[in-house]
């Protein structure tokens, strides 16, 4: 399965600046998600986040894999109409065990590979992990309810 900026935005209600999914190009329902995010120095968050040395954040990449997931967990329960899904939102309870093995940079393209670790009713966890060039860029376990908004 893959999807693009415009069916994403159908799942998640997060908009420029903050959507962090440009395309899911693999997915599992249930089992795992592998989407990415083009990093651009024309985002905002390079005018602070180093000038003269621009380094994308390490919750910005949490963040991206936290969407990543929640495609997942929305395209995993089922059948769902548009409406029903407008009408839900995935809230993060927890991030554990987070590291940052190497910067990410304007010009990278960012991949996520996400995969469920449980899952219990609305409740999610999962396994997160960030790539740039096949190098592991993070990883991260989080964990996520999904919720009428």
């Amino acid at each position: 399965m893959t999807l693009d900026v415009v069916e994403i935005q159908k799942i998640l209600p997060h908009r420029y600046p903050f959507l962090l999914v440009d395309r899911v190009t693999e997915m599992v329902e249930g089992k795992s998600i592998v989407a990415y995010k083009n990093v651009s120095i024309s985002e905002p968050v390079f005018e602070g986040h180093f000038p003269g040395h621009p380094i994308y954040p390490g919750v910005m990449i949490l963040e991206g894999m936290a969407q990543a997931g929640g495609i997942l967990s929305f395209l995993s329960m089922g059948e769902m109409t548009e409406e029903e899904i407008a009408s839900k939102v995935v809230y993060f309870m927890s991030i554990d065990k987070a590291k940052f093995r190497s910067p990410v940079r304007p010009g990278d393209k960012l991949e996520y590979h996400i995969s469920v670790i449980k899952q219990k009713g609305a409740i999610w966890m999962l396994k997160g992990k960030a790539y740039v060039d096949g190098k592991l860029a993070s990883e991260a376990e989080l964990k996520a309810m999904i919720v009428d908004k």
